[in-house]
């Protein structure tokens, strides 16, 4: 089930949504029953709405950092790397001696600060690996509900809102707006009044700018859930190294695979990172020796099994 609370859609002094129609009228039950699925959904798998910012609209940056360390260290650094307003996810990896973190710095001066002075610096931190996104194949907008199959294709047709009409260049936020996504990322499903209260704006400047921000692409809504208690458990990084001539055609490949969460082609010696989600350990390897290993130009693969996430989108310090 997804709920999008988007701007451009009914505003009130409740919910800011952007449904259409409601989801009950799609799936053929009642809003009740739709609202009682979703407070037992929030109750067993602690599901939620985030707001989101596509930071290829904004010209930003998008980077995967890898940091071996002694395991003494490694949860401190994990949850300081958590407590950085530009880092997304912090994982901690491969028995723990390992941290990955999603980081999307809003400025070069904010980049260098952390890859080049405090990583560097921090002591027991063995090697620090960073590698800038250069093409997403799967991911972002492009949302995992969309391989769940939950929906036939003319439900999703009918719940999803019209395509952003993106800008010809980097949109430029500004202090409101960046104040209003940050709210929005704690939680997409808040009120006018939480909104209101959380940035400081009136009720007409947030639907502007919420109209805004969803017109030129750079807002857009996930829905996030622990995926453990739905017997998806095993979380793995796969870094694969692929001969140029076949890297896209790899990205695209495994963009379409059930099991991958993100794609993409990436700086440094392996050039293609892609998350992926299974059951077991077991169907981890049928993954790898069978799916992944059938891939044309794919030179060497590397898998990282995820231990915890200890930042996830919706953490707040």
């Amino acid at each position: 089930m997804r709920e999008e609370p988007a701007g451009g859609g009914r505003r009130d002094r409740g919910k800011v949504t952007g449904r259409r129609p409601r989801i009950g009228q799609v799936l053929g039950v009642s809003d009740q029953t739709v609202a009682r699925r979703f407070r037992r959904l929030r109750h067993t798998v602690r599901l939620r709405v985030t707001g989101m910012s596509d930071d290829s609209r904004l010209g930003r940056e998008s980077w995967i950092v890898r940091l071996a360390c002694t395991p003494n260290v490694a949860e401190q650094l994990a949850a300081a790397l958590a407590r950085r307003p530009d880092t997304q996810y912090v994982d901690l990896l491969s028995g723990g001696t390992e941290v990955m973190c999603a980081m999307r710095p809003r400025t070069r001066r904010e980049r260098d600060d952390l890859l080049l002075q405090r990583l560097q610096r921090t002591p027991r931190v063995i090697s620090v690996t960073a590698h800038c996104v250069l093409r997403t194949f799967f991911g972002g907008p492009m949302g995992w509900l969309r391989k769940t199959a939950a929906l036939d294709p003319e439900e999703e047709a009918a719940l999803r809102l019209p395509p952003p009409s993106p800008a010809a260049g980097p949109v430029v936020l500004d202090a409101a707006e960046e104040s209003l996504l940050a709210a929005l990322r704690r939680d997409g499903r808040a009120t006018l009044a939480e909104l209101e209260a959380a940035t400081g704006q009136s009720a007409a400047a947030i639907g502007r700018r919420l109209e805004r921000l969803r017109t030129a692409g750079v807002l857009y809504f996930a829905v996030e859930y622990d995926r453990e208690p739905l017997g998806q458990g095993v979380e793995a990084m796969c870094w694969l190294t692929c001969a140029p001539y076949a890297l896209a055609e790899a990205g695209q490949a495994v963009a379409g695979h059930g099991e991958v969460r993100f794609a993409a082609a990436v700086t440094g010696r392996a050039n293609l990172a892609v998350l992926v989600l299974c059951r077991t350990t077991g169907d981890l390897y049928t993954y790898l020796s069978e799916r992944l290993g059938g891939l044309t130009g794919v030179q060497s693969v590397e898998t990282t099994l995820a231990l915890r996430r200890v930042k996830a989108l919706t953490y707040a310090p």
